[in-house]
């Protein structure tokens, strides 16, 4: 019997995932109207079938406006639960895996145009685009149109709109929610000064920076049950030399969501400016993860140039990390698992349907796939 790590389980509040592989959420950029697709049964479902322990569907804007595209999810109609609910059925009646979604707003990065469409923002006075907000009047670059500063009326809509996109998540089945304040959008905007200069209660010192974001946690985790588990994605710094925003501040951040419940810890980084020098190379974002997870305790996943087997077991083994968090990956082999499992010789779930491969699938079919004819 192997004593791969990976293939251990763990439990994120009342939440047993069978393995520690998490498919990490990827823009498909394929909605309409903020409705999942045939494409999102396809992408999502193929994953299901894989033997990884969790799936985190894309980022899922909890309004319109805090879409990053006209092509990205979004959870705020009885249409859009409708569609994402057929993704979710489906993956439950022929998957193994449970099932995460992350909610979130783009704020001022929003109204851009699908990457393979070039990606530029769109006016506001294009029938496609939209206003876009954020926690000040700071563009993300001069090639963005001028966000709306938040007030009171503003963050409170955003706020509810969050809790009301939790609890459409909670009635789709999803067992994981997933709060993003990574990557520049909006609870990463009022995080970082780079983006939060207000002179309120929501901007200025740490405490203040930190204020919204912890307030839409605190009403998310109000509505969300503790027999699920809720976590949070953030950048661990903003890779801009004397950016404010660093592990310290991260780290301080992580002691905050404990204290209010949250469940994991997603460890990312950068997004927030044009300015950032990234480091990249493989496992680059884990050492971030490592300093989280030693500093709070909490259960962390970690993201970023983590391709190999062996690589992601290392990880899991010397205690950076709890979880490994694969994208670019995933794509381009949906079944990472299966091949992991054979080369570090540990049992993974499969479909039955899948059995006849030339390669030998140890473990046990995937049980109640087909679903009993009704």
């Amino acid at each position: 019997m192997s004593s791969a790590k990976l293939f251990t389980p763990i439990t994120l509040g009342g939440v047993e995932l069978r393995n520690r592989i998490i498919v990490a959420p990827m823009c498909q950029y394929s909605a309409a109207d903020g409705n999942a697709s045939d494409w999102h049964l396809m992408h999502i479902g193929q994953f299901a079938v894989s033997g990884v322990g969790l799936i985190i569907m894309e980022a899922t804007g909890v309004t319109p406006q805090g879409r990053i595209s006209p092509g990205c999810l979004g959870l705020w109609s009885d249409e859009n639960q409708a569609a994402l609910k057929r993704v979710v059925d489906f993956c439950n009646g022929y998957g193994h895996s449970k099932m995460g979604i992350q909610l979130a707003h783009a704020g001022r990065k929003g109204s851009t145009d699908l990457p393979w469409l070039g990606g530029a923002p769109i006016p506001s006075s294009d029938e496609r685009g939209w206003r876009t907000c954020g926690p000040s009047a700071a563009p993300y670059s001069d090639a963005f149109e001028l966000p709306d500063a938040l007030d009171e009326d503003g963050l409170n809509e955003i706020k509810v709109a969050y809790v009301k996109a939790a609890k459409r998540a909670l009635e789709v089945g999803f067992d994981v929610a997933e709060l993003h304040m990574a990557h520049g959008y909006l609870l990463h905007q009022f995080l970082s000064p780079l983006s939060n200069q207000r002179n309120d209660n929501y901007g200025g010192s740490l405490e203040g920076r930190m204020k919204f974001p912890l307030e839409v946690f605190d009403a998310v985790r109000a509505v969300w049950p503790k027999h699920k588990a809720l976590g949070v994605r953030f950048s661990a710094t903003d890779w801009v030399d004397n950016s404010s925003w660093d592990v310290p501040e991260a780290t301080a951040l992580s002691h905050e969501l404990k204290r209010r419940g949250a469940d994991f810890i997603d460890v990312s980084s950068g997004g927030n400016s044009p300015l950032q020098q990234i480091d990249v190379g493989p496992g680059y974002q884990t050492g971030f993860a490592s300093e989280i997870r030693r500093e709070t305790g909490l259960p962390t996943m970690a993201v970023g140039q983590i391709t190999e087997p062996k690589q992601a077991e290392a990880i899991l083994r010397s205690g950076q990390a709890d979880m490994i968090s694969l994208a670019r990956g995933m794509l381009y082999n949906p079944r990472w698992a299966w091949h992991a499992a054979e080369e570090l010789d540990a049992e993974v779930a499969y479909a039955p349907q899948y059995m006849r491969t030339n390669r030998a699938l140890r473990g046990l079919p995937i049980p109640g796939n087909p679903p009993t004819p009704k």
